[in-house]
């Protein structure tokens, strides 16, 4: 069985083309699993039916938050499911069903699949995420067009499409609710890697995807969320030097950038005031 499982943010016209995908490319042993993100929303309440559940959280959680309640919701339906984490403003253009089964029975010991994404221009979007613990560099790269493998394995794969083997999983597989939106996906990848998970890339099935669609509605707020989660990130994963660097690097950049791209601007800095406010929560905790 192959659930699919998006989050809805006012994004019920790019949901209803993305589940028609489904059903087209998706004949047998799959279900829609829509956590609703927008809770106003009332149209996306019109897709439910046998195949498609829709669960409400009865506010914003965030999209990792709002993943670990899909998750939750099939991992207690079926152990042993493949899930792919699939983004609403993406979609699939070809029938990939038995691909995906092949896959899976033929390599068991893949946890994490990403796969390689395509605009709807037909450039690639992702085909693997690499990261330099040296520099903190989180970056992507195409690592697929030069090898012929079925599988390639990499540091991080794109929420976009992320398939999770949950054969492999003792318990149900979470995103750090830390995050509310951005990075969530390579700290999940790197959290399961470090426990001996594999965390690899295909190209034996593609996805299509309409980058920014939804996030680039408002700027300021995409900012904002992503340097928070950068933050976060880089204080988890890259040594000290390297997180005050960069974390000084953002502010003056910030600052630059305050005559030109003003919503840029404020968002970085919305987004560093944040964090600080999250790093001043820890530390009462724990001091």
């Amino acid at each position: 069985m192959i659930y699919f499982l998006t989050v809805n943010y006012y994004s019920t016209s790019l949901i209803t083309k993305l589940i028609a995908s489904i059903h087209n490319n998706f004949h047998t042993l799959s279900k829609v699993v829509i956590v609703n993100n927008s809770v106003d929303d009332l149209a996306i309440r019109s897709l439910q039916s046998q195949d498609i559940t829709i669960l409400e959280p009865g506010e914003n959680i965030g999209f990792g938050k709002a993943c670990n309640l899909g998750l939750q919701w099939i991992y207690s339906q079926n152990q042993n499911a493949i899930i792919w984490i699939i983004n609403p403003d993406a979609y699939f253009i070809e029938n990939i069903q038995k691909k995906v089964n092949c896959f899976f029975a033929t390599y068991p010991e893949v946890s994490i699949l990403g796969t390689i994404i395509y605009t709807p221009n037909n450039d690639i979007w992702f085909a693997g995420g690499c990261f330099r613990r040296a520099t903190g560099t989180i970056s992507t790269q195409d690592i697929l067009s030069s090898s012929d493998a079925a599988y390639v394995q990499c540091d991080w794969v794109s929420g976009c499409s992320l398939i999770l083997n949950c054969n492999n999983f003792s318990e149900c597989p979470q995103f750090d609710p830390i995050y509310f939106l951005y990075y969530e996906d390579f700290d999940f990848c790197q959290r399961y890697a470090q426990q001996g998970h594999i965390v690899a890339v295909t190209k034996l099935f593609r996805v299509i995807h309409q980058p920014s669609s939804i996030t680039s509605q408002n700027i300021f707020n995409k900012i904002k969320y992503s340097t928070y989660s950068y933050l976060i990130t880089l204080e988890k994963y890259a040594n000290l030097f390297i997180f005050f660097f960069r974390l000084m690097r953002l502010i003056l950049y910030a600052v630059i950038l305050m005559l030109v791209k003003p919503q840029v601007a404020f968002g970085k800095i919305y987004g560093t005031l944040l964090y600080l406010k999250h790093l001043l929560s820890f530390c009462k905790i724990h001091y």
